[in-house]
């Protein structure tokens, strides 16, 4: 099996064309990079990082239209290029200089003449930790996306909802949009459990999972609220658009058909439905309040059915 390296890239800006050409040339023959992108000054340099978004840069102190400690700024207030790391390469040995470029976000500062292993040695070991850092970072955000999940089902779980609702009720506000959300509730679930067994409801909680969401828009959320419960996040969704996806879901449960055990088994569901902004409807309690109150009078009025 034949493993191919990632592409590594890297920029050096300086205005001095034969010092950039050097730096080039002794980059090429380390090997470390795939391709190598030149600018004569920090403008120059912020398109191509745009352009290119490579791996490293090698940034002179000292050139025109926007000089090196500027070009970093610049560099580092971006989300997308913060994390590029940035050797600084000069001939000036000052002080203040350096401390500023350091304090700024240079990873490193390499005084020219150089010795042309050092500075790829510097290089490597730059991108090294960059790779570490990008895998430490994905870890993290794969851990916060499990800390938003419900370990049984998929869907996201209640913390989620209480983060992510009001974000939404302040972002329609503030838009004049609208928001519904749906609040489910699997009419019997406790008579599945004593009837089959609670391995048998759990299969039943992930199969409606998977088919709710596969029903969903792309921007529509899905959480397990608690037990046989769950909540749909409509952004940008009328109370009349909600009830129509309502009507869909409750069809689309009421059609599933299980396996084994579970094969006479007519799953249903009632839905409470309330919209954002609505009549003493302010807040995302209140609107959770509200689709709770809706679902109650749906069970009340015989269940698989909207209120």
């Amino acid at each position: 099996m034949n493993l191919q390296k990632t592409p590594t890239t890297a920029l050096v800006l300086d205005d001095n064309r034969g010092t950039r050409r050097q730096i080039v040339s002794d980059l090429e023959q380390s090997g470390i990079f795939s391709h190598i992108y030149e600018a004569g000054d920090g403008l120059d340099g912020l398109h191509k990082v745009s352009e290119t978004l490579p791996d490293i840069i090698l940034c002179d102190v000292e050139m025109p239209r926007l000089d090196g400690l500027k070009f970093l700024a610049a560099i580092r207030s971006k989300p997308e290029t913060e994390h590029i790391p940035v050797l600084i390469l000069t001939s000036s040995s000052d002080r203040g200089v350096k401390l500023k470029g350091l304090t700024d976000g240079a990873r490193d500062f390499i005084l020219i003449p150089y010795d042309p292993q050092e500075l790829a040695a510097r290089a490597r070991l730059h991108l090294n930790a960059k790779r570490r850092e990008e895998e430490l970072r994905k870890q993290n955000q794969e851990l916060e996306l499990l800390s938003n999940k419900d370990t049984l089902t998929g869907a996201f779980n209640r913390r989620y909802l209480n983060h992510i609702l009001n974000v939404e009720l302040l972002r329609a506000a503030r838009t004049d949009g609208l928001i519904s959300v749906l609040m489910i509730d699997i009419d019997h679930f406790k008579q599945i459990n004593d009837t089959f067994g609670h391995q048998s409801g759990d299969h039943v909680l992930k199969r409606m999972t998977t088919e709710i969401t596969a029903s969903l828009r792309d921007y529509d959320l899905l959480f397990r609220y608690g037990g046989e419960e769950f909540v749909v996040l409509l952004p940008d969704t009328s109370h009349r658009e909600a009830k129509n996806v309502a009507h869909r879901l409750c069809q689309k449960v009421h059609t599933l058909r299980f396996a084994d055990a579970l094969a006479h088994l007519q799953l249903t569901v009632s839905i409470g439905v309330a919209e954002f902004p609505g009549m003493d409807i302010g807040t995302a309690e209140e609107l959770l309040d509200y689709a709770d109150q809706a679902l109650y009078q749906a069970k009340e009025n015989g269940r698989n059915q909207i209120a």
